[in-house]
């Protein structure tokens, strides 16, 4: 008996996932992906499908995890947004399947629980606890070993992510973050849990910084090499297009250069693409002891997302999910569930 594919809000992905369960997972999941072993992990290339009416694209992301069957795909929408927009930068939606059955709809089982077949995950949560994990297992591998001052040029749902996984997993004397829009910064900061100093440009928050984050919307460089300390770590988050950058030539060709796809970094990172920067290793490349750390140089780690990242996440929120609900539900009770949730979550 077949009903509608269960959803999980927002809210409760944002209370079921974890950084000290996110962390390691995601850690291993780089680490098999760049055995690049397909009896292990398939997972292509984003497909984009360009929206040039409103200065966006969709890009679809699947990924199966074979040795923990786990099948998932993220739909995520990006946009160019004008400076002052009310409008979201990025949507997101994660479907969670079983990948025995290829089912899209709730299987119910005639025994003292039911079996879900597919989720439908609010992927906002998700797409930003997942690329803030990925960049501090970044920094984890490659920042300087007394990094002290940490820097966030941004603002939005990645700023926040990024500062909450940062400032859990290390130590830093200084958070420093600049926006263009500075009352952007300001909420920002009365926004986190800890001091932040609010910068009133991106140069006076850059120089002398150990770790930069990049988490802007924008298309134009807004880091430069003449302003990064040598030795610094750079995890550049935003400008996940062949057109778009966030980083100059100069930082660029001076730096070493990671990534977390070399495939996907070369076909949709501006970032490399124009600079004409090479990537000298994927970051699960360091993981697996195949490739340096070179933390005594400038790095760069290029993120542009993964599908596997959105999977090992979805299964955890899932598994989480499943274990906190109420025993022995019947049919009816989740019918009734399922058809009476808030519009707002569908």
């Amino acid at each position: 008996m077949a009903g509608l594919p269960a959803l999980i809000s927002k809210g409760d992905v944002a209370r079921l996932l974890l950084y000290k369960h996110l962390l390691p997972k995601l850690e291993v999941a780089l680490g098999q992906f760049s055995k690049h072993n397909t009896s292990e992990i398939i997972q292509p290339v984003r497909t984009v499908v360009p929206i040039a009416k409103h200065n966006g694209f969709l890009g679809l992301m699947p990924a199966y995890i074979v040795h923990e069957d786990i099948l998932c795909t993220k739909m995520v929408a990006f946009y160019g947004r004008e400076q002052g927009s009310t409008l979201p930068s990025t949507q997101a939606t994660v479907l969670l399947f079983d990948p025995e059955r290829g089912c899209v709809l709730v299987t119910v089982q005639m025994q003292p629980y039911f079996r879900v077949s597919l989720q439908v995950m609010d992927g906002e949560v998700i797409t930003a606890m997942r690329t803030a994990a990925v960049s501090a297992i970044s920094a984890k591998l490659l920042m300087p070993a007394k990094a002290e001052i940490l820097c966030i040029l941004g603002s939005g749902h990645q700023a926040i992510s990024h500062y909450d996984v940062f400032t859990q997993t290390f130590t830093f004397k200084e958070v420093r973050v600049w926006n263009p829009r500075k009352e952007s910064a300001e909420l920002f900061a009365s926004t986190v849990q800890g001091p932040v100093t609010v910068c009133s440009s991106a140069k006076e928050a850059v120089e002398g910084a150990d770790v930069i984050i990049t988490v802007t919307g924008a298309s134009q460089p807004v880091l430069f090499g003449d302003w990064v300390k040598p030795g610094a770590h750079v995890a550049a988050v935003g400008a996940c297009t062949p057109d778009w950058r966030e980083l100059d030539d100069v930082l660029m060709k001076q730096a070493v250069v990671y990534a977390d796809s070399r495939e996907g970094a070369l076909k949709e990172s501006g970032d490399i693409i124009l600079s004409g920067a090479k990537v000298f290793a994927e970051i699960g490349e360091v993981i697996n002891g195949t490739a340096p750390a070179h933390r005594e140089k400038t790095t760069v780690f290029k993120s542009l997302g993964m599908g596997i990242q959105d999977a090992v996440s979805a299964k955890l929120v899932y598994d989480q999910w499943k274990s906190q609900r109420p025993a022995h539900k019947s049919t009816a009770e989740e019918s009734h569930q399922i058809k009476t949730l808030d519009k707002s979550q569908l």
